[in-house]
């Protein structure tokens, strides 16, 4: 495992693909079908392994168990931010206890080309569900200053809705790329 840079972002290569633990990462793939499981989320701390699909339908993708994929953010291994969006309460409830999750766990996802691993590592307990500045290309919150990123990075996004039974608030939990493992 490689660490990463000062900016959050793995390693490069020559050919300006990042690079993981001396691997460089895929080409960006054409996007998933909508609706449909494309990917797997792994979250050891919490016993979680769900199925990500594309899109955060309530209709179509969350209600059906799956962990939804905020059209329009990064993939997983890729430049910018990789959104995602569960049930913290019914419907399967994926993200029921992601505010357990501490500075240093891991979230893996993997994929039929690679699987790759993210490292938690900032928290925002609580903010409004139209602070969609927290799935930016470079997560921050819009509502709490100072919450979220400042540079350019490979980062994963957890959100659910807070608190508990309610969908009121959004809970938020970022992480950063550490490596990526072709299969």
């Amino acid at each position: 495992m490689s660490s990463a840079g000062a900016s959050g972002a793995p390693s490069s290569d020559a050919s300006s693909r990042p690079s993981v633990a001396g691997r460089t990462a895929h080409a960006p793939a054409a996007a998933p079908r909508y609706d449909r499981a494309y990917a797997v989320i792994a979250i050891p701390r919490l016993g979680l392994r769900a199925p990500i699909a594309e899109g955060v339908s309530k209709a179509h993708v969350l209600n059906h168990g799956y962990v939804g994929h905020y059209p329009g953010t990064a993939q997983p291994g890729q430049a910018g931010n990789f959104a995602l969006a569960g049930h913290r309460n019914t419907h399967g409830e994926p993200f029921r206890y992601i505010n357990r999750l501490r500075r240093g766990d891991t979230v893996t996802v993997e994929t039929k080309k690679a699987v790759y691993t993210y490292v938690v590592d900032k928290r925002l307990a609580q903010t409004s569900a139209s602070d969609g500045d927290v799935i930016d290309p470079v997560p921050h919150s819009r509502v709490v200053p100072g919450a979220g990123y400042r540079t350019p990075g490979y980062y994963i996004t957890l959100t659910t809705c807070t608190p508990e039974f309610t969908s009121r608030y959004r809970l938020v939990v970022w992480g950063k790329l550490s490596s990526m493992r072709p299969r």
